[in-house]
């Protein structure tokens, strides 16, 4: 068994089958001895991808269950649930309140940000002003949004589960008076919420403000920075620390420029997101397959069962299309804060290219938390073709200069598309091209409609 999976009888296995106990009431043994004999057993939920498998973390969950459940209501997600563990792993290990110091070098390092930025980019800084958060304060501020983001996989995942678990106890135990469905979708809302809870609180601790995992997180947008997170990703670096939190101010800023003055930009890419996942079906006679054929008494075939793509959702191709679009218009945000931010630093900060370097490596390694929201919503948030958008931004900037680079997002229909990543180099032919056919459609309409005179023969 994997040593990140407890065995049966471990604290872990205990605490999740104290969890479903407290669940199901007085029904707990007979359902709970029916589902081991299904092929379910509560020692085997920590293979989820996802799930705090700690025994501390699991010990508070079955301590708050009953309140939490009560709280969940109709929601796909137990929002009480995600709250109070994402503000655990936020604060694992200590996450202290800022001091007026702490606050005071973040807005200083905006300040500056704001004043080489108006050198880089037309677009002017946001009216908001700049925030400093602890992890927990990050927590609360982005929650909304990832609410927005999870929901529409977790409704067709959740009822997914209730149907086929559903189906699983009614074949073994037969006609129950018991609300099967219910209470195993109630499970569901628990589960989702534990894994949603987990990531959000994982990401916590490792993203630097509320742009740099290319989704605009916060409703307003407003420049924002998490002191401790810039600091700890500042050590052995070989770079003032000073220069560092300089050089994220710059993209924060940029970033947050971008989002406040591109109206339509924030609404499409969420939008997009949420179309991603309303698409996506989920299995069910998979799903039921597995829950029937799943043998814990091998838990290693179990584990890959439950991390190998059994409980994933289904991915059509014209979710794969989607998806394909979704990741362009990512790396297009990406790759303009990256070519303004390191255009801005350049003059000022002796290490900007390797901290370009530095960043730009981050974000393709991904982490643990964006790997668990890659399973939650099926998107992987770090665009995979920053390095071309930002050479795009670059070659617009150098033939139309910056104020035609940024005038790019003045509309949807203008935005360069996966086939100008390939040729950074054409995109400025290719739209004109575009623009010569669109006027003269333009003058045949006219025509037609008796607006203009023919050209003359």
């Amino acid at each position: 068994m994997s040593a990140d999976v407890p065995a049966p009888g471990s604290p872990g296995a205990s605490g999740w089958e104290q969890l479903l106990r407290s669940m199901l009431g007085p029904a707990a043994d007979e359902v709970i001895e029916q589902l081991r004999a299904g092929g379910l057993d509560p020692a085997d939920m920590p293979a989820i991808p996802g799930m705090p498998t700690e025994p501390a973390v699991i010990q508070q969950v079955v301590a708050q269950v009953q309140r939490l459940m009560a709280a969940g209501g109709g929601d796909p997600v137990n929002w009480e649930v995600a709250h109070e563990l994402a503000r655990q792993q936020a604060g694992s290990g200590g996450d202290p309140s800022l001091g007026a110091a702490e606050r005071r070098a973040v807005t200083d390092a905006f300040a500056v940000a704001e004043l080489w930025l108006d050198a880089a980019t037309d677009l002017p800084p946001t009216a908001a002003p700049a925030r400093a958060w602890s992890r927990a304060e990050w927590v609360e501020a982005t929650l909304p949004t990832w609410r927005t983001l999870t929901e529409p996989i977790a409704t067709s995942l959740v009822a997914a589960l209730g149907r086929a678990f559903g189906s699983t106890v009614r074949d073994e135990i037969g006609d129950t008076p018991l609300d099967v469905s219910g209470m195993v979708r109630t499970l569901g809302q628990t589960v989702f919420g534990l894994q949603v809870g987990q990531a959000v609180g994982s990401l916590a601790r490792e993203t630097f403000g509320a742009t740099d995992i290319g989704l605009p997180l916060l409703a307003v947008p407003a420049p924002a920075l998490v002191p401790r997170n810039v600091g700890e990703f500042s050590e052995g670096l070989g770079v003032p620390a000073d220069e560092v939190r300089l050089f994220l101010a710059l993209r924060e800023a940029a970033a947050t420029r971008l989002v406040t003055h591109v109206p339509w930009l924030r609404a499409h890419l969420l939008g997009a997101v949420e179309a991603y996942a309303r698409g996506i079906t989920v299995d069910t006679e998979q799903l039921e397959e597995a829950v029937r054929s799943v043998d814990v008494s091998d838990p290693a075939a179990l584990q890959a069962a439950l991390s190998g793509g059994v409980f994933n959702p289904q991915v059509t191709p014209d979710q794969k299309a989607a998806l394909e679009r979704l990741e362009t218009s990512l790396a297009l945000v990406e790759g303009w804060v990256d070519e303004v931010a390191a255009g801005a630093a350049s003059p000022h900060l002796p290490h900007t290219v390797a901290l370009r370097e530095m960043l730009r490596r981050r974000r393709a390694a991904g982490g643990p938390a964006e790997q668990t929201f890659a399973t939650l919503v099926g998107l992987q948030l770090r665009p995979r073709r920053l390095r071309d958008a930002a050479a795009l931004w670059a070659a617009i900037a150098a033939e139309l200069g910056p104020a035609g680079r940024d005038a790019v997002w003045t509309h949807p229909d203008l935005m360069p598309n996966a086939d100008d990543l390939d040729d950074p180099t054409g995109y400025a032919t290719r739209r004109q091209a575009t623009a010569d056919e669109s006027a003269d459609l333009d003058r045949a309409l006219a025509e037609i409609l008796g607006e203009q005179e023919p050209p003359a023969s």
